[in-house]
């Protein structure tokens, strides 16, 4: 998690103070990751319920969370991990770097719904994310998923399918700038309430010895999930269920995201 939690009040909704590395919670729910911001929310008692995921496996309940990615980014982080001798952005970057020299596809499927209509989506994937929240960071300064809000009632599902790797780091970089990095035949974007993300086979194209991992960060049978910043392992189907307006944070108007602006033309 990016932020320290802070339980104020009677009805004790959250406050989050920004203390990590992409604070993407923090950048939802106030339109930046300043520390003085977000305690100006708590002190001033802007209050908003918002919605949050239940992960679960085999019944069992794992986390609750805003966002997850599975697959690269899910590696990635395992990645990073191991490096944490080195400060957040080199880490960051040296596991981006590696997890692109090794990219690997992930045979799966998701069964999602949206308003009690289930639909299954198969075939090999590089990347999955679901996203509660718009999730803007410095890598992406419009937010992984621009148009989520946090407490719309709706979740975003977006799978990359098997693609180059040329065309799937165009992908990646397009999400520093201002230009549509979803607008690729490869990359499909679902709006649901509920997801459950298994394997199609024994095989998830993923081990932690071929890139010198152990079992503090990743397990022999498990596969690396990156769920708000932490890394999370799950050795089978993964159940994300949305749960609307949950809890109530502190924090300013999330609708101020359409009309934040990026001053980024690095491509």
């Amino acid at each position: 998690m990016d932020c320290i939690p802070t339980l104020v009040g009677a009805e004790l909704p959250l406050g989050f103070i920004p203390a990590g590395s992409t604070n993407a919670l923090a950048h939802s729910l106030f339109g930046t990751p300043h520390v003085v911001t977000a305690t100006m929310h708590i002190i001033l008692g802007h209050i908003r319920s918002v919605d949050v995921c239940t992960f679960s496996s085999a019944g069992k309940l794992l986390c609750f969370g805003f966002s997850a990615m599975f697959g690269f980014g899910g590696r990635t982080l395992a990645l990073a991990e191991k490096y944490r001798w080195m400060s957040p952005s080199q880490r960051r970057d040296f596991a981006i770097i590696k997890a692109l020299a090794k990219l690997k596809k992930s045979q799966r499927s998701a069964e999602s719904d949206c308003g009690g209509h289930w639909q299954t989506i198969q075939g090999q994937f590089l990347n999955i994310s679901i996203m509660a929240m718009p999730c803007p960071c410095s890598m992406a300064p419009r937010g992984f998923t621009p148009d989520t809000r946090l407490h719309n009632g709706s979740m975003a599902l977006r799978v990359v399918r098997n693609t180059t790797r040329s065309e799937f780091v165009k992908h990646l970089k397009r999400h520093s700038s201002v230009k549509n990095q979803f607008n690729f035949p490869f990359v499909e974007t679902y709006i649901i309430e509920e997801v459950k993300i298994h394997p199609k086979s024994n095989s998830n194209g993923y081990s932690p010895q071929e890139e010198g991992g152990n079992h503090t960060t990743a397990s022999e049978h498990g596969f690396p999930w990156n769920v708000d910043g932490d890394l999370m392992e799950a050795a089978s189907e993964v159940h994300i269920r949305l749960h609307p307006r949950l809890i109530r944070l502190y924090g300013g108007s999330l609708e101020e995201m359409n009309d934040c602006k990026v001053a980024c033309d690095c491509i």
